[in-house]
C-alpha cells in the first residue's frame, strides 16, 4: 500500500480507539464455563497485574464475556518463551496423579518449572492449549481444576484453548498443557 492517501493518527488517540473496542472493564463472573479455571474477565489497562509483564489482555465487548480465558494478549516489546507440551510426568519420568485434577497440577506445575529456568513467572504466560483425552472429565472437574490454577498462578488468564484428544505421547496420561510467554525485554 502506498503512502499516498493515508490517514495519519496521533498515538493517543489510537491508544483511545483501541481501548474502547476492547473494553476496559474488570469484571467477574462465576459462569463456571470457559476452561474451568477461573472467572476473571474484561481487559483493564495497564491493571496492577499486568504492569510489570508487558501483557496486555484485551476481551472485546462484541465478544462472548470470557470465562477462565482471554481472547487476545498482546505482547509489548518482549521475549519470548516457547513451552514445552507437559503432562503428569515426575522427576523420574513417570506419569504421576490419580485422575485429571492431579494430573492438571503437575502438568501445570512442569510448565512453570520450566517458565521459571527461562527467566519467567505465571503472569508471562501469553497463551495455553490443555489437551484432554476425556473432555467431559476435565469439564467435570472444572471447579477442582480451576483451584489449582488460582493457586498455581493466581487471577491472569492466558488467551486459551481446550481440545479433546485420543490420546497423549504416554498412555497413562490425561491431560498435557502447552504455551507460549512473552518476558519483559
Amino acid at each position: 500500500m502506498s503512502g499516498q492517501g493515508r490517514e495519519h493518527r496521533s498515538e493517543a488517540a489510537a491508544d483511545r480507539e483501541g481501548a474502547s473496542q476492547r473494553g476496559t472493564s474488570e469484571e467477574r463472573t462465576d459462569r463456571g464455563g470457559g476452561l474451568g479455571i477461573g472467572a476473571r474477565s474484561g481487559a483493564a489497562r495497564g491493571s496492577e497485574s499486568e504492569a510489570g509483564s508487558g501483557l496486555e489482555r484485551i476481551n472485546p465487548p462484541e465478544l462472548a464475556r470470557p470465562a477462565g480465558f482471554s481472547h487476545a494478549v498482546l505482547a509489548h516489546g518482549n521475549r519470548i518463551v516457547f513451552l514445552a507440551g507437559q503432562t503428569a510426568l515426575d522427576a523420574g519420568g513417570r506419569i504421576v496423579g490419580d485422575g485429571v485434577v492431579a494430573q492438571f497440577e503437575q502438568a501445570l506445575g512442569n510448565l512453570l518449572t520450566a517458565l521459571r529456568a527461562a527467566g519467567g513467572e505465571p503472569e508471562h504466560l501469553a497463551t495455553l492449549t490443555i489437551y484432554a483425552v476425556d473432555i467431559e472429565d476435565y469439564r467435570a472437574h472444572a471447579r477442582e481444576i480451576g483451584a489449582v490454577w488460582r493457586r498455581l498462578m493466581g487471577t491472569d488468564y492466558p488467551a486459551m484453548a481446550g481440545i479433546g484428544i485420543a490420546r497423549l505421547w504416554d498412555a497413562e496420561a490425561l491431560v498435557e498443557v502447552q504455551g507460549i510467554a512473552a518476558l519483559p525485554a
